[in-house]
């Protein structure tokens, strides 16, 4: 089952839907994706986003406030766990540090990032970790705020080796975007290789970060295929051998209690 484990649903333009998110859904089941994670991004639009997708069981939920959101709430650790309890939620996040976008003194990065580790030890759910030019800091804080007791994926991963590896061995997964379909990405694609298999997932961060053959168009979670074909071929697999592997890390690392339910009977 294909599983985009990272989407922004509520910032997916609907115009081609005729603004009908019902629409929206039925195309992207239509294309074999079996599950979704809905990832938040910022206080402001977290109800709006929970509302969208209530009730649909093949859609999960996580809560948190992006790094690059600056003037933003920020909300205390207690909050964000309390916040987690809502049924469909599977996660804190995304949260990390962002040197790329964000200039300066950027200690109220450092200082969210912590709050989030705090909330995902208080709840025991997975952190969704984004990181951009900041890869000291990003595992210096995840030592520091114990992050490997929960552990959680590297997001839309683009940075090198070294950090995958101390990541892994935080007990951390390991998340492919479509940028790995991209032309110039042979440096990530080296990285995706040395990934042990147990630890890959994928996902589209749609709307954003359209894959190979598709850029220039709006991202969706039809276009997962292209990332598990290009990951297939990277490790030597046919495309349904990591269409299945990948679904099961998933639901390994954010259902567990589904899959130990399953496995029990």
């Amino acid at each position: 089952m294909l599983i985009d484990s990272h989407c922004h649903l509520d910032r997916v333009g609907l115009g081609p839907y005729d603004g009908d998110f019902s629409r929206f859904l039925d195309r992207t089941r239509e294309a074999g994706i079996g599950h979704m994670l809905c990832v938040s991004i910022d206080m402001e639009s977290y109800p709006a986003m929970v509302t969208l997708v209530e009730g649909a069981e093949d859609i999960s939920l996580s809560v948190g406030v992006h790094p690059n959101e600056e003037d933003t709430e920020s909300p205390a650790p207690e909050r964000l766990a309390e916040l987690a309890q809502h049924p469909q939620n599977v996660a804190i996040g995304e949260t990390g540090l962002d040197y790329f976008h964000c200039q300066g003194d950027l200690t109220w990065q450092h200082e969210r990032f912590r709050r989030h580790i705090r909330a995902a030890r208080l709840c025991n759910k997975p952190l969704i970790i984004h990181t951009r030019d900041a890869r000291e800091d990003t595992l210096r804080i995840m030592r520091e705020e114990g992050a490997g007791q929960v552990g959680g994926v590297m997001h839309c991963f683009t940075e090198n080796w070294e950090m995958a590896s101390q990541a892994l061995d935080m007990g951390f997964y390991i998340s492919f975007s479509g940028i790995i379909t991209f032309r110039n990405a042979d440096e990530l694609r080296a990285v995706a290789a040395r990934v042990p298999k147990d630890r890959l997932l994928i996902e589209t961060d749609s709307p954003y970060l359209t894959p190979a053959p598709h850029r220039g168009k709006p991202n969706e979670p039809c276009y997962l295929t292209h990332m598990a074909e290009k990951l297939a071929g990277i490790h030597g697999m046919t495309t349904g051998e990591m269409v299945e592997l990948t679904g099961n890390n998933f639901a390994r690392l954010f259902l567990p209690n589904e899959v130990q339910g399953s496995s029990s009977n």
